[in-house]
């Protein structure tokens, strides 16, 4: 993570949410499910995020249940959600085809 990660205020990430279909902020996290056709759709998709992710030195919380992939972004190193959240975001929506 960049040392010039800041935490967002509350503006910030409201009209960054806006812009970023499929997203929404749950209890401090950005917060988004994707669903797949079936489950090796999901795991396909966790191994391409996963790599993403990895460049980024950013990774989320996720969990993953038959063609269901729930992911949960927050910067913990700033006790909130950052740009960065919204960078991965964005590039797993390019990667779900969104």
């Amino acid at each position: 993570m960049s040392p010039k990660q800041q935490r967002m205020n509350d503006d910030e990430i409201a009209t960054a949410v806006a812009e970023l279909p499929g997203w929404q902020v749950l209890d401090g996290k950005l917060l988004r499910e994707y669903v797949f056709a079936n489950f090796v759709e999901a795991i396909g998709f966790i191994a391409r995020a996963a790599i993403w992710a990895e460049k980024f030195d950013h990774h989320p919380e996720w969990s993953n249940v038959y063609k269901r992939v729930r992911v949960e972004l927050s910067t913990h190193d700033v006790g909130g959600i950052s740009r960065l959240d919204f960078q991965l975001a964005q590039k797993m929506n390019e990667l779900a085809g969104d």
